[in-house]
């Protein structure tokens, strides 16, 4: 056998070893990073079973959470009927509401802001809704106005109240947003919709993703290491 034949197989025999390390490489990242996502989903999926349970302390007062069918990161947390409901054309809160909010928004603030929990949330927003009179511009203003009471109206409890300690996490986290009459609630016996019931806000807690939770975590060791120079 030739030289030429000896040099051409050894190199073929190099080019299939290398072949089969990189097939073996690459099964096992694929495999790494399978592991790491399912991971993440479990601590993800744990933390809002977590949050929901803290949540539970509400349902005394008569408040429901429920995990968001549109969004697995999400929680809603529906007040008791007719405390955040609003007259036609109004976005004034009730007596009854105030009430509510003065013992509610320092309890929330207080289980968001915690060490356990103020990392991990993204975003508290509370949603105002309409019913269906009317056209589609005022509804989404007039959403918008109560949805924009209720922030005001919670920031303010938490700073006459002297709650400075989560006044400015709170701060961070919670926004208004309207949504017009695009989610309007129907009655159960009759499939109508109740209108009043529909006048309403709502609030919506949203957890970190993972990959939120690792760029924060990232920026957070940047800073640490910035500050100690």
């Amino acid at each position: 056998m030739s030289a030429g034949t000896d040099n051409s197989s050894l190199a073929s025999s190099l080019t299939d070893l290398m072949t089969s390390l990189a097939v073996i490489f690459v099964l096992l990242l694929v495999a790494s990073l399978n592991n790491m996502g399912q991971k993440g989903v479990q601590t993800r999926d744990q933390m809002v079973v977590k949050l929901k349970k803290a949540l539970l302390d509400f349902k005394a007062s008569g408040v429901e959470v429920e995990t968001d069918p549109k969004d697995a990161l999400g929680l809603l947390v529906l007040v008791p009927e007719k405390v955040l409901n609003f007259d036609l054309n109004e976005w004034e809160i009730s007596k009854g509401g105030d009430e509510f909010l003065q013992g509610f928004t320092p309890r929330l603030s207080e289980i968001v802001c915690s060490q356990q929990f103020r990392k991990e949330i993204q975003s508290i927003i509370v949603e105002g809704h309409a019913s269906s009179e009317g056209s589609d511009q005022t509804n989404f203003e007039i959403s918008q106005k109560r949805s924009g009471a209720v922030v005001t109206k919670s920031l303010d409890v938490l700073g006459a109240g002297g709650h400075l300690a989560t006044l400015n996490c709170f701060a961070g986290f919670v926004s208004a947003a309207g949504r017009g009459k695009r989610e309007p609630v129907f009655d159960k016996a009759t499939h109508q919709e109740d209108r009043d019931a529909s006048r309403r806000v709502i609030f919506k807690i949203r957890i970190r993703s993972i990959e939120q939770r690792e760029l924060l975590e990232i920026i957070g060791g940047v800073q640490a290491t910035a500050g100690a120079r």
